[in-house]
């Protein structure tokens, strides 16, 4: 990390941080992964990830961009729960957001996501999008039995968020997981009526939606 506070620009991109904070600990409540370069913060976070090398299930993540007030670079990955209790305190304070003292492992944070060479792939609407994502949670719903444990849940979600959308994005040389609609509207990047566009680099997809981007990664690939 080269270094630990960044400048927010206002408190509106406070408040718009506390709820995507709090949005992205209802799917996982564990990291967040921190890129600032110039006058722009990246943040990313799990949507859904292989538990063992080489598992079969995608990669999927969550990304969202802030402008800074001022220019700065950091790269760090810490406790989203962290991160979230800085966010609160701020409030009518300074916008200096300062990171968490120490970073956290996380498996998905490995991933090098492309800086370039994306190509767009289908144009998707995003009522289309909202449909799947809530015919994703009820079959999550229905297929876990009561007082399911940790080891059930994951199974199910990745089994339900691995299937293919292949009946909105046919004939691409990669399938596109269920998840990445999941994780859209989870986040709150899909608006009702809107539009969003689904690009591809190498083995990577990207959704890139009004308020923010989803980034998913085809399973059983090392590196």
């Amino acid at each position: 990390m080269a270094s630990e506070t960044v400048v927010l620009t206002d408190q509106e991109t406070v408040a718009d941080l506390g709820i995507f904070f709090a949005r992205s600990r209802s799917i996982d409540d564990g990291a967040i992964r921190v890129h600032a370069a110039g006058s722009a913060l990246a943040l990313y976070v799990p949507v859904l990830f292989p538990e063992n090398l080489g598992d079969p299930v995608p990669t999927i993540l969550g990304m969202r961009a802030v402008a800074l007030e001022s220019p700065a670079k950091a790269e760090g990955v810490y406790a989203l729960s962290a991160m979230t209790d800085r966010i609160a305190r701020m409030g009518h304070a300074p916008l200096d957001l300062v990171m968490p003292p120490a970073e956290v492992a996380a498996p998905w944070a490995g991933r090098s996501v492309p800086r370039g060479g994306w190509e767009r792939l289908a144009q998707i609407q995003d009522d289309v999008l909202i449909e799947r994502a809530a015919e994703g949670m009820s079959a999550v719903a229905q297929a876990l039995p009561e007082n399911a444990g940790k080891p059930v849940l994951v199974t199910v979600r990745s089994r339900i968020w691995s299937t293919p959308m292949q009946d909105v994005v046919a004939g691409l040389d990669m399938e596109m997981p269920l998840g990445m609609a999941f994780g859209a509207q989870t986040l709150g990047f899909l608006r009702p009526g809107g539009t969003s566009v689904l690009f591809g680099s190498g083995p990577w997809l990207r959704l890139s939606s009004a308020g923010g981007h989803i980034l998913a990664r085809q399973g059983g690939i090392l590196g």
